[in-house]
């Protein structure tokens, strides 16, 4: 975890994300470059009867919104004492971190934060919420599918630590599989690992006991637990029961492993945890 992205926007929850991520920064000694989110033109401007007066006017809000992006990304790594480097470390030079730099003029529209995402180790995102200014749901799903790298998801509210007891939320699916590989430097580093299976919510495939197996060829002792009586709809708030009453400060979960569109019709785990989560969670697809 040496690279860290962090889509930026100017919003009430963006200095917890912003912490989350300095979090992880100390923990690994990684770089943190952040950019500020544009959002495209929307049709309705770009095929407006008179559009020179609308497009002038939205192309001065984005620019804005990304000069208040850009201050509050600077402003707090100045207030923690995160100094500013580059991201490139000249060969036969040992990189230190955490630092940060903050890339200029990016492109309009989620897609960019998928694909500069597909050269970093993680991106750090806050949880998606309905307010206007973000973090939307747009921009998560952008990183998750387009970057190939994990997401980790910020609470609204700061976590004192990141990555210390670790719950798996094991599923037996490839996205919990994929979460679970890209997780393994936190696992790693955890002071406790607990894989929770619930019953009635997975899918064919190795079992929790498997995993642990697996795991301890790497050093890392889990613990097993169980639940009974589970489905697609209730496992999300039993994930989250289980992760307050056991104090873990990190979720690995694998996302979508219904698709997409049955979840937002019906609900799903990880349309529960992406909205209800108060604990960083590491999740991919």
């Amino acid at each position: 975890m040496k690279t860290i992205l962090v889509p930026t926007e100017a919003n009430d929850v963006m200095d917890a994300t912003l912490a989350t991520a300095l979090r992880v920064a100390t923990g690994f000694g990684s770089h943190l470059e952040g950019f500020a989110v544009r959002v495209s033109v929307p049709t309705v401007v770009a095929m407006d009867v008179a559009p020179s007066a609308s497009l002038a006017f939205f192309e001065e809000e984005n620019a804005e919104a990304a000069r208040l992006a850009r201050a509050a990304f600077e402003r707090f790594m100045q207030a923690n004492g995160v100094p500013a480097k580059p991201l490139h470390v000249p060969a036969g030079v040992a990189p230190t971190g955490p630092s940060w730099s903050w890339l200029d003029d990016a492109p309009e529209g989620d897609n960019f934060v998928g694909h500069h995402g597909r050269v970093f180790d993680v991106l750090v995102i806050g949880r998606p919420s309905n307010e206007p200014h973000g973090p939307h749901m747009s921009t998560f799903e952008a990183g998750l599918f387009e970057s190939g790298r994990p997401i980790l998801l910020a609470p609204p509210k700061a976590p004192a630590t990141v990555g210390e007891h670790v719950l798996i939320a094991w599923n037996c699916s490839t996205e919990q599989a994929r979460a679970v590989g890209f997780a393994m430097p936190f696992l790693a580093k955890a002071k406790q690992v607990t894989i929770l299976t619930v019953e009635g919510a997975t899918v064919p495939g190795p079992s929790a006991e498997q995993l642990a197996a697996s795991l301890s060829r790497h050093g890392i002792t889990a613990a097993l637990v169980a639940t009974t009586g589970g489905d697609n709809r209730t496992a999300g708030p039993t994930i989250l029961e289980h992760a307050s009453r056991l104090g873990c400060d990190l979720i690995v979960k694998g996302a979508y492993t219904q698709s997409r569109l049955r979840q937002m019709i019906f609900g799903g785990t990880t349309r529960h945890i992406l909205t209800h989560a108060e604990v960083p969670v590491l999740t991919a697809h």
